[in-house]
C-alpha cells in the first residue's frame, strides 16, 4: 500500500514539522534582539541649498559637451590615394 499524505499520522508530522520551524525563527529572533545593543542614532539633517543644485546641472552639461567634442579616437580617413 502507498503511504496517505493526508493521514492523521503525516498530518501531525506535517504540524510538528512547522512548530519546529516556527519556534526556531522565534528563537533567532529573541536572540538578535535580546543581544543587539541599541545606540543612540543621531538624526541626518540634509542641507537642500537649490543653488548648488542647479550648479551641479550646469557642471554635468559642461562635462557632456566635453566628452562630446574630445573623442578617444580618431576616424579613419576614406581617402584614396
Amino acid at each position: 500500500m502507498k503511504n496517505n499524505p493526508f493521514s492523521k499520522e503525516q498530518i501531525k508530522n506535517y504540524l510538528l514539522f512547522y512548530v519546529g520551524v516556527v519556534t526556531i525563527v522565534v528563537l533567532f529572533f529573541i536572540a538578535s534582539t535580546l543581544f543587539h545593543e541599541v545606540k543612540d542614532v543621531k538624526p541626518k539633517h540634509f542641507d537642500i541649498n537649490k543653488t548648488k543644485i542647479a550648479e551641479s546641472k550646469e557642471k554635468k552639461e559642461k562635462k557632456a559637451e566635453k566628452k562630446k567634442s574630445t573623442t578617444n579616437f580618431k576616424m579613419m580617413s576614406t581617402e584614396l590615394k
